[in-house]
């Protein structure tokens, strides 16, 4: 069994729980360290439970409360050596955080075992999470920020419980809304951002693979809906005979978590 929370998913700020009753893990901190205790709180998870930070990459949506959240409960941050010297080049990380060289091979924090596996973003080194629970059975992933869905990380998430997959943008909101034509390119490119129709094509890949649950997270405020990133992913499940809450279950992630957490 696992607990997983999003705390925030948007644009303005990022951050997930997953645990048990040993403890679990952060991914990233992208709200105030003030917010991220107060949103910790109303989801009924101590601080104390808060084993460990992961990071996805150095984008300050993924890292904005990381500093001072980290240093002031003392909590280690793991992230590829690529992200810690990226950090460290901003001033986010310093002398006074714990920080620890993620490898590339599995670790255990708190009984759960961490994998990470690469993303495709304009950060540092970006990575993505599948996170099994002290059952040794239960899977979780965290796949977000990415412009496409590697081979890798199509075959890390496949087969986990619940997987939080990005659902960044409509593709045609992006190109007839605000956004100037070369942070379209950029966020339409192969390092970019997931859209709605991609995110779609690989729920059908994972459903025929057993994933029940999935939380469809960073949304874009100005380039996409909540209705329509729900109704692109449950549309492509449909025609593939696919039915919500008998074949998976479907969830779209709040910029500010209003809901329970899921267990798993």
């Amino acid at each position: 069994m696992i607990k997983f929370c999003p705390l925030f998913s948007s644009s303005r700020g990022n951050s997930v729980y997953i645990g048990d009753q040993d403890g679990g893990v952060l991914i990233d901190v992208g709200r105030s360290a003030k917010q991220t205790n107060e949103m910790l709180n109303n989801m009924g998870i101590d601080i104390s439970q808060v084993r460990a930070i992961l990071l996805t990459h150095e984008h300050t949506d993924h890292v904005g409360g990381l500093s001072v959240f980290a240093a002031k409960h003392k909590i280690p941050v793991y992230a590829p050596n690529g992200t810690l010297l990226a950090l460290k080049r901003k001033g986010t990380l310093s002398e006074k955080h714990i920080d620890i060289t993620l490898p590339d091979s599995p670790i255990e924090i708190a009984g759960l075992k961490i994998e990470n596996f690469k993303t495709s973003h304009d950060c540092a080194d970006g990575r993505g999470y599948v996170i099994t629970g002290t059952d040794g059975l239960t899977k979780v992933a965290v796949a977000t920020d990415t412009g496409y869905i590697t081979s890798e990380i199509l075959s890390k998430i496949t087969g986990c419980n619940l997987v939080y997959i990005e659902s960044n943008h409509d593709i045609a909101m992006l190109r007839s809304g605000p956004y100037p034509y070369t942070l379209q390119k950029r966020i339409l490119s192969d390092i970019g951002h997931l859209s709605n129709d991609a995110c779609a094509d690989t729920l059908r890949a994972l459903v025929n693979k057993g994933t029940t649950h999935f939380v469809l997270a960073h949304l874009s405020q100005e380039n996409n809906t909540p209705d329509l990133a729900y109704k692109t992913a449950t549309g492509a499940l449909c025609e593939m005979g696919a039915l919500e809450n008998r074949d998976y279950i479907l969830r779209v992630a709040e910029p500010e978590n209003n809901d329970k957490p899921l267990v798993v």
